[in-house]
């Protein structure tokens, strides 16, 4: 079952496109969420959960499924699934120094519900009144990569038809000190699509997924997948702890050298810059790894560009 990438947002510091994304070599400056959502319904909402809002409206809309503001497909069949190791962890650190100060008294009744790990997902859901199946994932580095692999998973199963993907993690005193330096403050998102629902109803495809694997090693998840490829592979995205087990003689990338720690966000953004990689440039499928040799485990995912109008699209 082929599966397509119809919907890409991105929501980086001086970055607010698939192209900004592709051409950027620093940050600009921050998301402001209010700018982008309105300031209705932010109140109380820490910053990884407004840059996911952010980049879940960007998503919606380049995907065609939300105009005006109201969702254009079947509420039920789209799932959500959010990717962040580091989220809201300066809400869950100051709900638990103040319970380990004042007690449970001192808790404000409007940040409690904020240090659920699960908040970015589930708030994005709510806004957007997506109602299918609803997912964090807080796996390492990998993480990212392998929400994109989830998505894909709930689609191939029935269980959806749209499956949006959020990469996403703020910058905050907190989360730099965990980090031991800057993050990206911000993240991109996706919508994975079945071909044939993505054909029925005229969706514009950016990319294609292609296969995907975990293992130990970054150039063993390389050869397997350059191997499975019917197109040679002409670049690379990894993070710098990866990259020298990839081909030095293919269009490498590192997004960490721009954007610092993306953590869980970094497989997703991988996914928006190798779409606008597509954009800027004719070329073929690109390999996308998450989590080095030294981690628990790499995540591995092949990107192809979008087919070609005279290319047959079998489901």
């Amino acid at each position: 079952m082929r599966i397509f990438i119809t919907g890409v947002g991105v929501a980086l510091p001086g970055a607010d496109s698939t192209a900004a994304l592709a051409a950027a070599r620093q940050p600009g400056e921050p998301v402001e969420p209010a700018a982008v959502l309105g300031k209705k319904g932010l109140r109380y909402k820490d910053r990884a959960t407004q840059l996911g809002l952010v980049a879940g409206q960007r998503v919606l809309t380049d995907a065609g499924l939300l105009s005006d503001g109201e969702l254009t497909t079947d509420s039920t069949r789209v799932a959500v699934l959010v990717s962040s190791n580091l989220g809201n962890v300066d809400t869950v650190c100051r709900v638990a120094r103040t319970i380990a100060d004042e007690g449970t008294r001192g808790l404000s009744p409007m940040d409690t519900p904020n240090a659920s790990s699960n908040i970015i997902a589930s708030e994005i859901a709510i806004r957007f009144k997506l109602h299918g199946p609803n997912l964090m994932v807080c796996n390492g580095p990998t993480s990212g990569l392998d929400a994109v692999r989830w998505g894909a998973a709930l689609l191939r199963s029935g269980r959806a038809d749209q499956a949006v993907v959020v990469g996403v993690e703020p910058d905050n005193e907190i989360v730099r000190e965990l980090v031991g330096g800057p993050v990206a403050d911000g993240g991109a998102a996706l919508v994975l699509e079945r071909a044939d629902v993505a054909e029925a109803r005229g969706a514009t495809v950016h990319a294609e997924l292609g296969g995907h694997t975990r293992g130990a090693r970054v150039a063993d998840n390389f050869a397997q997948l350059a191997a499975g490829e019917p197109d040679a592979l002409v670049g690379w995205f990894a993070p710098g702890t990866a990259a020298g087990s990839l081909p030095s003689e293919l269009s490498g990338h590192d997004l960490t050298e721009t954007w610092g720690e993306l953590s869980g966000a970094l497989g997703v953004v991988q996914c928006a810059a190798a779409i606008g990689g597509f954009g800027s440039r004719t070329g073929g499928p690109v390999f996308l790894a998450a989590g080095g040799d030294d981690d628990d485990g790499s995540a591995a995912l092949v990107l192809r560009p979008a087919p070609t109008a005279s290319e047959p699209v079998a489901v």
